[in-house]
C-alpha cells in the first residue's frame, strides 16, 4: 500500500487534524457547529422549576419514540371501531346487539366503544400525535432547510483512515488531478467543496445523496398531512344514515334522515339538495355447495334529482360501489324485509303500510318487528321467516335467506300503547304494560292471508313482502387530501429507504521528485445495510483514475487500495472502520 503524507500535513498541530477529521464524519445532514442533542430521555435538567419540566414533558411528547407509541394506540384504538356495531354508520346493530348482549354492552358503551371515532380517548390521542408530529417536523423543516445549503465538510488530511480509500499516482499536477476528479464526481451528480482562495493544499470534498432527508422530512410532512385531512373532514364533513323501503323517497334533510352526525362546523343548511327513490332491491344467494345462503350480490336500483325539481336520474348502488351525488357518498350498508300489513279497527283501516323488520339472524334473514295502530288501540310483535319451515313440526325456522315461502308469526296485543306518556319509543320495539294479550296468539300468517281478532277487535291482514335498505350517507372533504397525503408518504419512506448519504474525498499531493502527483481518495457512507457502496466506490476510484492518467488511457495506473485491500490492489475493500472512526 501506498501511504503518503505530506510535510504540511505533518507539521500540523494535532489538534488541528483531528479538527478536519472530525467535520469529515460529522453527523449526515448537520451544518459543521451543529451540536448534538442531549437529554432526550433523562430528567429535566438541574432547575426543577416548571419551565424545565415543561421543557422536559415537550422532550418527551415530540421524540420519536412516544409518536410510534401514540401511533400504535390509534391503531389499536380504531380496531373496536371495525369489530363492533357504531352509531354513526349502522344504529340498527348496535341496538341488536344490546338486545344480544345485555350485560356487555353497556359496559362497552360507557367505554364509547359504539362510537370510538368520536370518543374523547380517541380525541385525545388524536390531539397528541397531532401535536408530537408537528414538534418533530417543524425543526426537523428547519434543519433541512440548513441542511441542504449546507457544504460538504473540508476533506481531512489523511483520508486513508476513512472506511474506503485508495491511493494512486497520477501523471497530472495535484491541482489538474484534483480537477479531473472534480469533473468525474460532478458528473455523478455530487455536491463539491474545494479550498477557499488563500488555503493551501489541493484537496476536493463531494457529498451525495440528500433526496434521504427529504425522503424522511417528506414522509413525516405527509403523515401530519393525513391527520389535517382526518381532522377536515371531521370540521367539515357529515354522516347520515337512512333506511328506505322499496317505493319509498326521501330527501337529504335533517328532517327526513334517521340519523345525522354533522361536523362541527356543519349545519343542515350546509346538506346536498338531493332526492332519493328506491325503486327495486334484489339479493342473490348462493343456492347449493358448501356455501349455500351466503350472499353473492346486493343492488339497490335508484332514481333520484340533484336539485329539487331536477331532473331525474337512474343508477345502481351496490356494496362498495356508493352513488355519489354532489361530492356526497351513498353507501349501501344493510337490508332486510318489511311485511306489508293492513290493520283495521272497529273504525275502518287504521294501519296500512310496508313495516321494516330487523335481522335477529344474518345468515337466515329471521326478523323481528312490530306494528302499532294507536288509532285502533292495536299492536303486534312479530316474526318474519323468509323460507319457513317448521322443525319436528312445532318450531318454525327459516332456512335460507331469500323469501322462497314467507310467513309472519304475530302475536297481538290491545290497549294504549304508550305513544302520549311524552317519553320516546323505539319504532321497533312495543311497550305492552298497558296492554293485553289478545288470545289466539303466536298466529302464523302467510301473504295474502288475514287474522280476524276475538272481541271484534279488528283485524290483521299480511298483504305481501318489500325489502329495506340502509344507506349511509357521507361527505368527507379530507378524502382526496388525505389519498394524496398518503401516496406522498409511501414516496417519503421509498425515498429514505433507498436512497444512501456518502461522502468522496480527494487530496493530490506533488509526487517523488516533484514529478506528478500522489492522488488518495476515500469515501464513507451514512449507513450502507442494503451493501452496494463499496461497488460503488471501487468504480467511482477507478474513473477519478482514468481521468488523472491521460498519458496512458488505454492502461491506466491501478489505483492501490487503503487499509482493507484485497491482495491484488485492484479493488478496494471495506476495512471494517465505523463511520466515526476516522
Amino acid at each position: 500500500m501506498t501511504d503518503v503524507h505530506s510535510t504540511t500535513s505533518k507539521a500540523a498541530p494535532a489538534s488541528e487534524a483531528a479538527d478536519l477529521d472530525r467535520e469529515a464524519t460529522r453527523p449526515f445532514g448537520t451544518g459543521p457547529a451543529e451540536a448534538a442533542e442531549s437529554g432526550s430521555g433523562g430528567a429535566p435538567g438541574g432547575s426543577a422549576t416548571g419551565a424545565g419540566w415543561g421543557r422536559w414533558a415537550w422532550r418527551q411528547l415530540t421524540s420519536m419514540r412516544t409518536a410510534l407509541i401514540l401511533l400504535f394506540l390509534l391503531a389499536l384504538g380504531s380496531v373496536p371501531g371495525s369489530i363492533l356495531p357504531q352509531q354513526g354508520s349502522d344504529p340498527a346493530s348496535v341496538t341488536q346487539y344490546f338486545t344480544s348482549h345485555p350485560a356487555l354492552a353497556p359496559w362497552l358503551n360507557r367505554l364509547g366503544l359504539f362510537n370510538v371515532f368520536a370518543a374523547p380517548w380517541f380525541a385525545a390521542i388524536y390531539i397528541l400525535l397531532f401535536a408530537s408530529l408537528v414538534g418533530c417536523v417543524v425543526p426537523r423543516t428547519f434543519k433541512l432547510v440548513g441542511s441542504a445549503r449546507t457544504p460538504p465538510p473540508r476533506a481531512p488530511r489523511n483520508l486513508t483512515r476513512l472506511p474506503q480509500s485508495v491511493t494512486y499516482p497520477s501523471a497530472l499536477p495535484p491541482d489538474a488531478a484534483v480537477d479531473a476528479a472534480a469533473t468525474v464526481l460532478g458528473g455523478q451528480r455530487f455536491r463539491l467543496r474545494r479550498p477557499a482562495a488563500g488555503d493551501a493544499g489541493h484537496w476536493l470534498a463531494a457529498e451525495k445523496g440528500y433526496l434521504r432527508e427529504v425522503g424522511n422530512l417528506l414522509f413525516h410532512l405527509s403523515l401530519l398531512g393525513v391527520l389535517l385531512s382526518i381532522a377536515l373532514g371531521g370540521l367539515f364533513g357529515y354522516k347520515a344514515d337512512e333506511l328506505v323501503t322499496e317505493g319509498q323517497t326521501f330527501s337529504d334533510t335533517t328532517a327526513q334522515l334517521a340519523e345525522f352526525h354533522p361536523g362541527r362546523l356543519v349545519s343542515g343548511s350546509d346538506l346536498a339538495q338531493f332526492s332519493l327513490t328506491l325503486d327495486k332491491f334484489t339479493a342473490n344467494y348462493i343456492n347449493s355447495g358448501a356455501s349455500i345462503g351466503q350472499p353473492a350480490e346486493f343492488n339497490a336500483n335508484v332514481s333520484y334529482t340533484t336539485t329539487p325539481g331536477g331532473a331525474t336520474k337512474t343508477d345502481s348502488i351496490q356494496v362498495n360501489h356508493p352513488l355519489s351525488v354532489d361530492s356526497v357518498k351513498v353507501y349501501l350498508i344493510g337490508h332486510g324485509y318489511a311485511p306489508e300489513f293492513t290493520v283495521r279497527g272497529r273504525g275502518g283501516v287504521a294501519y296500512q303500510e310496508a313495516t321494516p323488520f330487523i335481522p335477529a339472524n344474518t345468515n337466515t334473514m329471521l326478523s323481528d318487528g312490530v306494528v302499532k295502530a294507536p288509532s285502533a288501540s292495536l299492536g303486534f310483535e312479530g316474526v318474519f321467516v323468509p323460507t319457513a319451515y317448521m322443525a319436528g313440526g312445532t318450531t318454525l325456522e327459516s332456512i335460507f335467506p331469500a323469501a322462497n315461502n314467507p310467513e309472519v308469526s304475530l302475536i297481538g296485543y290491545s290497549g294504549n300503547l304508550g305513544l302520549n306518556s311524552g317519553a320516546p319509543q323505539s319504532i321497533y320495539q312495543l311497550d305492552t304494560s298497558q296492554m293485553t294479550e289478545i288470545a289466539g296468539g303466536p298466529h302464523l300468517m302467510t301473504p295474502g292471508s288475514t287474522w280476524t281478532l276475538p272481541g271484534k277487535l279488528g283485524s290483521i291482514t299480511y298483504d305481501g313482502t318489500k325489502q329495506w335498505v340502509s344507506l349511509a350517507i357521507t361527505y368527507d372533504p379530507g378524502q382526496i387530501p388525505a389519498l394524496v397525503c398518503g401516496i406522498l408518504a409511501i414516496a417519503g419512506l421509498l425515498l429514505s429507504f433507498f436512497v444512501r448519504r456518502r461522502r468522496v474525498f480527494v487530496r493530490a499531493l506533488p509526487g517523488p521528485d516533484g514529478v506528478g502527483s500522489v492522488v488518495t481518495v476515500g469515501g464513507l457512507t451514512r449507513t450502507d445495510a442494503s451493501g452496494g457502496f463499496e461497488d460503488e466506490f471501487a468504480n467511482l476510484a477507478v474513473d477519478i483514475a482514468d481521468a488523472s492518467s491521460p498519458s496512458s488511457p488505454s492502461s491506466p495506473s491501478s489505483p492501490t487500495a487503503g487499509p482493507a485491500a484485497s491482495d491484488d490492489h485492484q479493488k478496494p475493500e471495506p476495512n471494517n472502520q465505523s463511520e466515526t472512526g476516522a
